[in-house]
């Protein structure tokens, strides 16, 4: 959960450190501004991704199931600076055990939504994956 009033604090704290006045006219707003911010771009903190894969029971599979072109953005945790991108996420399932593509989707989303890092985004994806499903490959 994100501490709106103390971000707005560093937020104006911030702001006097590098020689702005906070109370100008363009930057009154700004910390409240960065702590609504904080919530939709760092949403992902307080989502269990296992969570949102479904797996379901279907006939046996063995083919691959592929998701391209899956947009996200992230902030990194080394400069708080944001990075975009594209993912692409495919699994060979196990028997009978699959879910749905918006799922895999989903999934990018929730771990791309916190402060991250590009590579333990791409493992944490895979990781979440391989434990809900438990698929092949």
């Amino acid at each position: 959960m994100i501490d709106h009033d103390r971000v707005q604090q560093a937020v104006r704290m911030f702001l006097e450190a590098i020689g702005e006045d906070p109370d100008r006219e363009g930057l009154r707003e700004t910390p409240q501004r960065v702590a609504r911010m904080c919530d939709e771009i760092l949403k992902g903190m307080d989502v269990d991704p296992a969570q949102v894969i479904k797996v379901l029971q279907s006939e046996d599979h063995d083919e691959i199931v592929l998701v391209k072109n899956i947009p996200f953005h992230s902030l990194c945790e080394h400069h708080l600076l944001p990075f975009v991108g594209v993912a692409h996420v495919a699994y060979i399932p196990e028997g009978s055990r699959v879910t749905g593509i918006s799922k895999l989707a989903r999934v990018v989303d929730v771990h791309s939504r916190k402060l991250q890092l590009q590579e333990r985004l791409t493992t944490a994806v895979a990781e979440t994956i391989m434990d809900a499903l438990r698929p092949r490959a």
